[in-house]
Order: structure tokens, then C-alpha cells, then sequence
């Protein structure tokens, strides 16, 4: 299994940016899909999640009106939109792939927001 994480950047606060990650190597449509962050020093942190078929996609509160979640299951793919950034959402962003007791993660991308 393999996820790779792609779209981070520089930006400066108020911008957007758009991260995607593409899975392979798994069925996909079956796998919940999530977004975590870490700062060095810090404990990574939830960011959104998204199900795979049917259900509430999450977010966490640092992030919710700012950051939108989707996924096409047909490219194996999961996004995250994120607008309005913040110095604060400077991190390395992470996605995951859950299902039934299995977890996978993917290398980073980084994300910086200059103030």
C-alpha cells in the first residue's frame, strides 16, 4: 500500500492551497481517509477525516469553515482544500488510510504560511 501526499508549499496567510493524495495498492472506496498535521517538537494532530462511501466528513475545530475535504473514489484520491490560511496551519500534512484494524500512512507534504 502506498499513499502519496502532494500540493504543499509556500503561501502567505489568507491564501489557499489544495493537497491531494493518491492511494494505491488497496481498495479504496472501503477506506476511511484522513488529514493530520505536525509541527517538529509536536504531536501530530487530526485535521479532517472523510468516509468512504456514506457518512459525516469531520473536521477539527482549528480548521472547520477554512479547510474542505473530498474524495473521488474512482482516482483513488482524497483532497483537502484549504483556504484562508493561517501562520498556524504551517506543518507537514499527512494522509491516512483506515479500515477494519488497518492503517496506513503516507509521507508528508509540507505546508508553510508566512504572515
Amino acid at each position: 500500500v502506498q499513499l502519496q501526499a502532494s500540493g504543499g508549499g509556500l503561501v502567505q496567510a489568507g491564501g489557499s492551497l489544495s493537497l491531494s493524495c493518491t492511494a494505491s495498492g488497496l481498495t479504496f472506496s472501503r477506506y476511511y481517509m484522513g488529514w493530520f498535521r505536525q509541527v517538529p517538537g509536536k504531536e501530530r494532530e487530526f485535521v479532517a477525516g472523510i468516509p468512504g462511501r456514506f457518512g459525516t466528513t469531520y473536521f477539527a475545530d482549528s480548521v472547520k469553515g477554512r479547510f474542505t475535504a473530498s474524495r473521488d473514489n474512482a482516482k483513488n484520491t482524497v483532497y483537502l482544500q484549504m483556504n484562508s490560511l493561517k501562520p498556524e496551519d504551517t506543518a507537514e500534512y499527512y494522509c491516512t488510510a483506515y479500515w477494519r484494524g488497518m492503517n496506513y500512512w503516507g509521507k508528508g507534504t509540507l505546508v508553510t504560511v508566512s504572515s
